[in-house]
């Protein structure tokens, strides 16, 4: 596919208007470290929430939907579903607690909630092992996809493609600082959404698909629609559904769906201008992730399986990319070439944005853990406001670097989600209590971290001849056991920093009831159970108004039209139970 005039014209523009972003910006993220990395903490929850949608709008996201439905249909799209869960839990619980910490950082939370050495190590640990090792891997699955995306639409090599890509990035996330990312987030959402929807329209009119109802029809694409997975194969059941429902959502860390909250969502949440920005900005990120914007890509993956039903086909539609490449996730960009003139060069630069979005966010929040856990803490603690913005800029860079050379060993997104899945198993349980529950201390954290890891490390090593989601629950079972027995052998944290966290945060809870008798202070969470409600709620809302566009989409109206009222009244109820709780 050879792009025209105007195709190339809506890629110009649209570099243009990023990188004037980041120089508009770029004056005021210099004057702080806290301006760089939280843009003065004053930022209004559709801004915030915005940039977080648009951060998990990664250009290995449609590429990883693709990857999931061609092999298990719709219904495979369980493995990242069930993390709503997790995401309404930060929203109700966890979105006001880490407000109230008033932290440049959520590694900051260490040195806060728990005592000693230990705690100091943790912190600086994570700070390289997050932000450095783990946010690099992150990157380089989202770089793998551009090389994907650049090799099969630009017909650009490898290096070509991630030097054009991560040149543009690097370059005005190191001068606008977070806020010069919320407002480029805001821009490149709006083209994603435009270029996404757009194109799923067109290609559902070209001659090999046909039309919705053609494809809808189609004897290859019947049994890849069902929402759920055939109850009686239980082959399928368990990876696809059981097991993130029953045990991955809350067991498993990964990035933008930590339990508890974390990363770059705890990032954003940090900067809102109060506790209910916060709130809001997270909630509405959960609406759109789940329920806004999978459609376009599960119909775009439809397609894909009539237009080429194989690895073979395509392989043969693009005989210059390299075979080790060219797996599923390959057809997303496959598809992308059959747009017109245009709309190609809107598609690709949408791509791009939603690149640059996801690209930009890990490069402030891994520079944030380096400058203000590793470096302010360790190794220049009376660095200047100026010294700190620098560095941050340098090591903006150097992640940009590392990550660009990683992707080039990589294959494909799914290969990568569950290393990254395998690598957080059993240490979900441990951020979701540590908030309600007194006696865990810096070494349970530490053990969990370690213990997940080595067992990550020896399956990616050794061959087991088990499935990888047995894999992970052995995972979730070594960790969660190993890091559960070392809280009870291990000291508990020091009882003033104990009081002084409950003070500052007010988790409540029964598991603070030996610190809260102690500090003797009404707790301001309100009601954990309403919050639990709420969650329950926002949950069924969203899934509701996720399968009731599937089933308009299917022409299903019965089942639509019953879903659609479904996520009214819930959506009403939770409106309702929220706004008496926050009166209280």
């Amino acid at each position: 596919m050879i792009l025209e005039t105007i195709d190339w014209l809506c890629i110009a523009v649209f570099f243009i208007i990023s990188l004037f972003i980041g120089l508009i910006t770029s004056r005021k993220a210099g004057s702080s470290a806290k301006e760089f990395f939280l843009s003065g903490r004053n930022m209004p929850w559709w801004l915030l929430g915005v940039s977080m949608v648009a951060t998990t709008f990664s250009a290995d996201t449609p590429n990883l939907v693709t990857d999931i439905v061609r092999q298990n249909g719709v219904s495979g799209n369980w493995t990242w579903w069930a993390f709503l869960l997790t995401g309404m839990l930060t929203v109700f619980v966890y979105a006001r607690l880490w407000r109230r910490l008033g932290v440049m950082t959520d590694l900051e939370f260490y040195e806060l909630r728990y005592s000693g050495k230990a705690a100091a190590f943790l912190r600086g640990f994570r700070a390289v092992y997050l932000g450095i090792f783990f946010n690099v891997v992150i990157m380089a699955t989202v770089c793998l996809a551009a090389i994907k995306i650049g090799g099969i639409v630009l017909n650009l090599s490898p290096i070509a493609s991630l030097t054009i890509a991560l040149s543009v990035t690097v370059l005005y996330s190191s001068l606008g600082g977070l806020r010069g990312i919320l407002l480029t987030d805001f821009f490149q959402f709006i083209i994603a959404m435009i270029g996404s929807i757009w194109a799923t329209v067109v290609i559902l009119d070209l001659p090999q698909v046909g039309g919705l109802t053609n494809l809808l029809q189609s004897p290859e694409i019947q049994g890849k629609l069902d929402f759920f997975p055939d109850f009686s194969n239980m082959e399928l059941l368990i990876p696809l559904f059981i097991l993130p429902l029953a045990v991955q959502w809350w067991s498993v860390w990964y990035p933008g769906s930590e339990p508890g909250g974390g990363g770059y969502v705890a990032q954003r949440m940090l900067a809102a201008k109060s506790e209910n920005h916060a709130l809001t900005a997270t909630l509405f990120f959960n609406v759109a992730h789940y329920a806004l914007r999978p459609w376009p890509w599960i119909i775009i993956a439809l397609c894909s399986i009539k237009v080429f039903p194989d690895l073979i086909s395509i392989q043969k539609a693009f005989p210059h990319l390299d075979p080790g490449i060219v797996k599923h996730d390959t057809a997303y960009p496959a598809m992308i070439t059959l747009l017109p003139s245009g709309l190609m060069g809107l598609m690709v630069a949408s791509l791009i944005a939603a690149f640059m979005s996801t690209i930009s966010t890990h490069l402030n929040w891994g520079a944030s853990y380096v400058v203000n856990d590793f470096y302010l803490r360790f190794i220049n603690s009376n660095a200047s406001e100026k010294q700190l913005v620098s560095i941050g800029r340098i090591t903006t860079v150097i992640l940009m670097i590392a990550s660009g050379c990683i992707a080039l060993f990589l294959s494909n997104a799914l290969q990568a989600f569950q290393i990254l899945l395998q690598i957080g198993a059993g240490t979900g349980l441990l951020f979701i209590l540590r908030w309600f529950w007194w006696r865990i201390n810096a070494y349970s954290e530490i053990t969990a971290m370690i213990v997940s890891f080595i067992v990550a490390l020896y399956f990616s090593l050794f061959s087991s001849g088990l499935s990888p989601h047995v894999e992970l629950c052995i995972g979730v079972a070594i960790t969660t056991i190993s890091w559960i027995l070392v809280t009870f052998l291990t000291p508990a944290t020091d009882e003033k920093v104990l009081m002084s966290f409950y003070q500052l945060v007010q988790p409540g809870g029964a598991g603070w009831k030996p610190i809260a008798d102690k500090v003797k202070k009404q707790d301001k969470i309100g009601s954990i159970p309403t919050a639990i409600l709420c969650m329950v709620l926002g949950c069924f809302s969203t899934y509701s108004a996720l399968f009731a566009t599937g089933y308009w989409l299917y022409g299903n109206y019965f089942m639509a039209s019953l879903l659609t009222t479904a996520t009214i009244i819930s959506s009403a109820l939770l409106w309702l139970c929220w706004s008496r709780e926050s009166q209280k």
